[in-house]
């Protein structure tokens, strides 16, 4: 996923990216202060010192940020020239460098090494920094400016970028509120205040449910059917915890995944299957239902207040999707076929428990067990051949090669780079002349203080100064499976997919050029943000790429070709599972979202009748429950999760353009690269795609791949 930081979304929406040669530092307290956040960094690349940098220093920083941006608005504002493009659109952009630098930091740690200390600054500022974006959007004066450069918009001579930004900036400022009454924009005020904090706990509370779970095994018979390397982290994070001779499983995909493929105690795969499924519905301090009324009542009450009928139709207004009816009616054509192969999945799961003699009914968490099981039977294949092909040095060093061949570029480890915690890896990438095009961070493992899934973000976007380009700082974070004292970090293949996945939204922004940073690389529409990155999964999978990473970690041989046939007559199985768990997900997202009417009811009793009306079947969870569904309630993906299936439309016609050439074609790379990677937000996404395929995107690649024609 592409991580939407909680505050930075409204700088994103207003395009208050900064230009560091357009800020003028007045506040003398700014002068005298040695906090590290407010000022140009002393290290390689300008990346942040994050060792030098302490909790105070986000708050001081955050402080003077805000003094800073409010003297730079006020100076917009008192300007007597006629108001035109670079006296109030570039001036907007290039305000508020001191606060988005400090307020990208301290977001991007939060998700990926909080603490106690940060969270709860997270939770003092979410307000105070939520009422200053609604003031700067609420400022009858600023916006009076914005309007008139609007206004005249046809008779301006503006480039392509120069138009976007100018339509972007006056759409976020209706959005806004701009033009509300002054008793509406007080309401507001309240509501994005209250929502601003109800998110960070939220998504607080989902962490500390995660952490607060632990399956610890005494009696080695309970690790029946486990593999040795599952069984030998476990004791490693039994050890940690201070259970030495015991084994500690806990609700991190790389141990909560294993368990429920493999163990044979049934009711202990129960016991982490609710563990991980109930987070935030526990009924205890972490408790997520009341927060999630709250947020859903909230979100309907701001888009009642700036004339929309439901929080979708005021969130889709801004993405390729348009409308909640052409979002449902894309899920419409996509669940009835997953949901009868999910059905047929269960049935065959049902038939192979009662050949074994067993007399229950298949549940949720025997789902996982029995999908091995009967992957292994018509298949001779399971996760556990595939993973010592997988070693993470290797993959990454795959990943690597694949995008040099596709776009010439190369990654240079450089240990001299500061990073936030020690495992994380940062790389130098240069172009094949040699030009350095960014910075990449890698964050591979799991922590107790880091949150779960996968993500990309940016501690610094592409943008030209003065015309000279400023190279991107990107970061791509995972929580996967860690290495164990007799072995390397060995990837299931959805792991492996996910590298991928995340390195392809990396190089959207790397690849970025464009002169205002609030346009620039992954700033396009959440339905459209997926594409690049869901293309470069395609490369995974290709017996010619996977011969040339996946090698077994002891001998060094490649895969083996019957492994990858294996692989590839697998590649559909499950499918019903996977694809009706995400698109009950969407389903719920958009439930919530398209309430007309204030909820009051049981979270619990929303969900289970909106499962029921597409006929969800009870041996299937929606891969995220409304309690613990972060992207909706903690990210921004609110009314937005049907946007994997969507991009995957896109991206599957796009990934056409190779097969029809080949894999590594240069002419269609370049073409990639240049219509779209580089854009950013620049242009209309339809546009860039019809840029690069002659058309407009079609459905038939995605259903072929998917089996559903």
């Amino acid at each position: 996923m592409k991580k939407i930081n909680t505050f930075l979304s409204f700088l994103i929406f207003i395009g208050i990216f900064i230009s560091a040669c357009n800020q003028t530092v007045k506040n003398k307290t700014l002068m005298n202060t040695n906090n590290p956040l407010l000022g140009t960094f002393n290290t390689p690349f300008g990346v942040p010192p994050f060792s030098e940098i302490t909790a105070e220093d986000y708050k001081q920083a955050f402080e003077i940020g805000i003094k800073d941006q409010n003297a730079e608005i006020e100076k917009i504002t008192a300007n007597k020239e006629v108001p035109d493009f670079h006296n109030t659109i570039e001036a907007l952009e290039f305000s508020g460098k001191l606060l988005k630098q400090a307020n990208i930091i301290f977001e991007n740690i939060l998700s990926s090494n909080t603490n106690d200390t940060l969270q709860q600054i997270a939770k003092d500022e979410a307000p105070v920094l939520s009422a200053h974006w609604d003031n700067i959007l609420m400022n009858q004066e600023l916006f009076e400016r914005i309007n008139s450069v609007y206004q005249e918009k046809a008779q301006l001579k503006l480039n392509t970028e120069q138009s976007m930004l100018l339509e972007k900036t006056y759409k976020t400022f209706v959005r806004g509120g701009a033009k509300l009454s002054a008793s509406d924009k007080n309401k507001l005020k309240e509501i994005n205040g209250k929502l601003s904090v109800l998110s960070l706990q939220f998504g607080d509370n989902v962490l500390a449910d995660n952490n607060a779970f632990e399956l610890t095994i005494t009696d080695k018979k309970d690790l029946a059917g486990l593999p040795e390397s599952v069984i030998e982290a476990a004791a490693e994070t039994a050890k940690e915890k201070g259970k030495n001779g015991e084994w500690v499983f806990t609700l991190n995909k790389p141990s909560l995944i294993p368990f429920l493929q493999y163990d044979q105690n049934r009711e202990l795969r129960k016991k982490m299957f609710q563990g991980y499924i109930m987070r935030g519905d526990n009924n205890n301090k972490n408790n997520n239902e009341d927060i999630l009324k709250q947020m859903v009542n909230l979100r309907l009450e701001k888009a009642k207040l700036l004339g929309y009928t439901t929080y979708s139709d005021f969130v889709l207004e801004e993405s390729m999707a348009k409308t909640p009816q052409a979002v449902f009616k894309l899920l419409g054509q996509i669940t009835p076929a997953a949901i009868d192969l999910a059905k047929k999945d269960r049935d065959h799961l049902q038939e192979l428990s009662n050949k074994e003699g067993n007399n229950f009914k298949i549940k949720p968490w025997d789902w996982w067990f029995y999908t091995e099981k009967l992957r292994k039977a018509k298949y001779d294949l399971d996760d556990a051949e595939l993973r010592p092909y997988f070693s993470l040095q290797d993959v990454r060093q795959g990943l690597f090669d694949v995008l040099n061949k596709l776009y010439g570029i190369t990654f240079k480890l450089n240990k001299d780079i500061p990073t936030y915690q020690k495992d994380v890896q940062a790389y130098e990438v240069h172009e094949a002349d040699g030009t350095l095009t960014g910075i990449l961070y890698m964050d591979f493992f799991p922590r107790s203080n880091k949150q779960g899934g996968a993500w990309m973000t940016a501690y610094r976007e592409q943008h030209y100064e003065n015309g000279k380009n400023v190279i991107p700082v990107v970061s791509v974070n995972f929580n996967f499976t860690s290495p164990t004292k007799n072995q390397p970090a060995l990837l299931s293949f959805d792991e492996v997919e996910t590298m991928f996945h995340e390195c392809g939204h990396a190089i959207h922004g790397l690849f970025s050029k464009c002169q205002y940073e609030s346009l620039a690389g992954t700033s396009v529409p959440r339905d459209f943000v997926e594409m690049p990155s869901q293309i470069l999964e395609n490369w995974a999978d290709e017996p010619e790429v996977l011969k040339s990473y996946a090698k077994n970690y002891k001998t060094g041989e490649p895969i083996p070709d019957n492994l990858i046939k294996k692989m590839e007559l697998s590649s559909r199985f499950n499918l019903g599972f996977t694809l009706t768990e995400y698109l009950a997900a969407s389903y719920l997202d958009m439930d919530w979202h398209t309430r007309k009417e204030p909820f009051t009811g049981k979270v619990n009793d929303f969900e289970n009748e909106a499962m029921g009306s597409i006929h969800l079947i009870s041996e299937i969870v929606p891969r995220y429950r409304s309690t613990f569904f972060n992207h909706i309630f903690s990210g921004g993906y609110a009314s937005g999760y049907y946007s994997y299936v969507w991009a995957e439309v896109i991206d599957a016609d796009a990934f056409q353009a190779f097969k029809e050439t080949s894999l590594f074609d240069k002419a269609t790379a370049t073409r990639f690269r240049e219509d779209i990677l580089s854009k950013g937000g620049t242009e209309d996404p339809m546009k860039l795609f019809k840029d690069f395929r002659g058309r407009e995107p079609k459905a038939d690649a995605y259903m072929k791949k998917k089996g559903l024609i």
